[in-house]
């Protein structure tokens, strides 16, 4: 494992999991949110987007831990990944570390990615635009969508560890 790509819905662990494994291994951590989202939550264009991924990935030729989803940058991050770890934890446990952690950064004003200057906002807890409501909605789809890509004979030479108890996280990243 020198090409890892973690994944999972939204406040899976995925954060988490890939700093230790960095760490642990030796890799760089790359944060995908952090080159998503640009200040007062604006996106990143697609092409800026992928550049800056292939960026991050050129400049680590002893290995990379990717931490994040975005389906967009598949054929980037995944040209040269030789191990998807895919979260899938049920949707019970996901819900309640979304709302817990939701309101921890409420709570503390926490500048979510070093590169922008976004935080949770009070106004957008219940709205559209939460994070939680997020996490649901998703939640069914992103099951899918990594089952399906685990068949997928394009992805034949990734490893997947497909992870869906807290304790084989905890596992994973205290053994690697």
């Amino acid at each position: 494992m020198k090409r890892i790509n973690v994944v999972g819905t939204s406040a899976s662990g995925k954060s988490t999991l890939s700093k230790k494994l960095a760490e642990k291994l030796q890799l760089t951590y790359i944060e995908l949110d952090n080159l998503f989202w640009l200040d007062d939550w604006q996106e990143c264009p697609d092409h800026e987007f992928l550049k800056k991924i292939q960026q991050h990935i050129d400049a680590s030729p002893d290995g990379w831990v990717i931490d994040g989803n975005y389906t967009r940058s598949t054929s980037v991050k995944w040209k040269d990944v030789d191990t998807v770890i895919w979260l899938d934890l049920p949707f019970h446990l996901n819900l309640y570390q979304s709302i817990h952690r939701t309101m921890a950064r409420l709570i503390f004003k926490k500048i979510l990615w070093q590169d922008s200057n976004n935080t949770e906002k009070f106004s957008k807890l219940l709205s559209r635009d939460s994070i939680i409501w997020w996490m649901i909605k998703t939640y069914r789809e992103n099951r899918g969508k990594y089952l399906a890509m685990m068949q997928h004979p394009d992805y034949a030479h990734i490893q997947f560890i497909r992870i869906r108890k807290r304790r084989d996280i905890e596992n994973l990243s205290n053994g690697a």
